[in-house]
C-alpha cells in the first residue's frame, strides 16, 4: 500500500463507529429459558461500564443503544441521570429503542391493533421515546414492531397498514430538526402468518409516508434464508433511504449470533456496496452501524469485542477493493476478472494495517487479549455474582 492509501484507510477507520446495545451486556435467553452469567450487567450503569471497556480496547464504539423499558423504567424522568452516567464512563447514549411488544395490551399489536385506545397508548410511548432521545442528545429512534397475526382471516391487513401509516406520520411530527426514525422490518416471529412490516419494501413505503426524517434499518437476521441482503442495501442506497444496520449473524433465521461467526463474506459484500456507492458519488453515507446480538453462551463483553473487531477487519477489506479496476471489468462483462478483483480484497490479510492504525491511535494491538489482561471481568464477576444468582431464583 502507498502512504496515501494508508492515510485514506486510517481516516476511514477514524470515522467508523459501531454502536453497542445495552441489552447485549445483560442476561438474555431463548424462549425456553436463560443461562445466567456471573458478570452480566444488571443495571444501566453496569451496562454503560461494560460498553466503555469495549470502546477502550477497540476505539470505535463510543455510543450505546438503549431500550426504554429496560433501561428507563421511570421513563423520561430518568433521561438526565442516564446521560450523566454515560458521560462518566466515556460513552454517549445512542439510538433509543421503544418497546411496544412486551406489555399485555400489545397481544394483538401496537400501532396495528384494532383497538384505537391501544394504538394511542403505543403512540404515546413512541412520542415519549422521542423526548427521551432529545433529552439524551440522541439522534436516532429505532423502531421494531412485533405486530402481525398468526392465522389467515383473523386480521384485516389493509386496515392495519393504514393504522401504521397514520401512527408513524403522527410520530414524525414530534421529531427535532436533526432526529431520525429508523424503521426495521422482519418477515416472521413472533407473528407467523403475516407481519405488518415484513420486508424492506414495506418499511421503505411506510418511512416515505411518515416523512423526510424516516429511513429504513436493516437487521441482518431479519431476512429469509439465502436472501441477497447486499442487493437490498444497494437499492436503499440508490433511493437515499438506508438509515442504519443491526449487525449480527445467523445460520437459520434470526439467530443473533456474533458478527462474522457464520458468513463473514456477506458482511464484506454489504460493506463493498456501501464503499462502492461512496466511491461513485464522492459522498459519505450517513449510516448508523449498530450491533444487535444475543450472547446466551459467550461472555458478554468478549463477544462484543469479537464482533467489533470483525466489523473493522471486513470494513478495511472492503475499502481495499480496486473500484476503478472492478468497474472496468464490470463494464466489459469480464466475469472472472471482476470476481477475482473482489475476492482478492476479501482474502487479503489486513491485520498489519489494523495493527498499525491501533498503534498510531495508542490502542491495544490485540483488543480481546488486552481486555482479558485488564482484570475487569474477574472484578465484576465477583461484584455481580450474587445479584445474578438471585436472577436465577427469580426466573425459576
Amino acid at each position: 500500500m502507498t502512504p496515501q492509501q494508508y492515510e485514506q484507510v486510517f481516516d476511514a477507520l477514524d470515522s467508523f463507529e459501531i454502536e453497542l446495545p445495552s441489552w447485549g451486556f445483560a442476561n438474555t435467553g431463548t424462549r425456553f429459558g436463560k443461562f445466567i452469567q456471573a458478570a452480566a450487567a444488571t443495571t444501566i450503569e453496569e451496562k454503560l461500564s461494560d460498553a466503555s471497556q469495549v470502546h477502550a480496547v477497540t476505539g470505535c464504539s463510543p455510543s450505546v443503544a438503549v431500550h426504554v423499558l429496560w433501561d428507563f423504567p421511570n421513563g423520561l424522568a430518568q433521561a438526565p441521570q442516564v446521560k450523566q452516567l454515560a458521560r462518566r464512563y466515556g460513552v454517549r447514549i445512542g439510538s433509543i429503542n421503544p418497546n411496544v411488544f412486551q406489555d399485555q395490551i400489545y397481544k394483538f399489536g401496537s400501532l396495528g391493533n384494532p383497538d384505537a385506545e391501544i394504538r394511542q397508548a403505543a403512540l404515546e410511548h413512541l412520542i415519549e421515546s422521542v423526548h427521551i432521545s432529545q433529552a439524551t442528545a440522541s439522534r436516532d429512534i429505532s423502531l421494531w414492531f412485533a405486530d402481525g397475526s398468526n392465522y389467515p382471516g383473523t386480521q384485516n391487513i389493509r386496515k392495519r397498514r393504514q393504522w401504521f401509516l397514520e401512527g408513524l406520520s403522527q410520530l414524525h411530527q414530534h421529531l427535532g430538526e436533526n432526529q431520525r426514525l429508523l424503521l426495521e422490518y422482519k418477515p416472521f416471529e413472533p407473528a407467523f402468518y403475516h407481519t405488518d412490516i415484513a420486508d424492506w419494501g414495506m418499511a421503505l413505503l411506510l418511512a416515505r409516508h411518515a416523512g423526510p426524517q424516516a429511513k429504513v434499518l436493516v437487521d441482518l437476521g431479519h431476512h429469509y434464508p439465502s436472501q441477497n441482503i447486499e442487493q437490498v442495501v444497494a437499492w436503499l442506497l440508490a433511493e437515499g433511504m438506508l438509515g442504519g444496520f443491526h449487525f449480527n449473524d445467523r445460520r437459520y433465521a434470526d439467530d443473533d449470533l456474533t458478527l462474522g461467526s457464520i458468513d463473514p463474506y456477506q458482511l464484506f459484500r454489504i460493506f463493498h456496496e456501501i464503499c462502492t456507492w461512496e466511491w461513485e458519488t464522492g459522498e459519505r453515507a450517513d449510516i448508523a452501524y449498530m450491533i444487535d446480538q444475543s450472547h446466551n453462551l459467550k461472555g458478554k463483553i468478549e463477544a462484543m469485542i469479537q464482533s467489533v473487531v470483525r466489523a473493522q477487519e471486513l470494513y478495511v477489506k472492503a475499502l481495499l477493493v480496486d473500484h476503478e479496476k472492478l468497474a472496468k471489468h464490470q463494464q466489459s462483462c469480464e466475469l472472472v476478472d471482476a470476481e477475482e478483483c473482489l475476492q482478492r480484497a476479501f482474502y487479503r490479510d489486513v491485520s498489519p494495517i489494523l495493527e498499525e492504525w491501533r498503534r498510531s491511535r495508542r490502542l491495544p494491538l490485540d483488543p480481546l487479549q488486552a481486555f482479558r489482561q485488564s482484570g475487569y471481568l474477574e472484578r465484576v464477576s465477583r461484584e455481580r455474582a450474587e445479584r445474578n444468582r438471585d436472577a436465577v431464583t427469580s426466573y425459576a
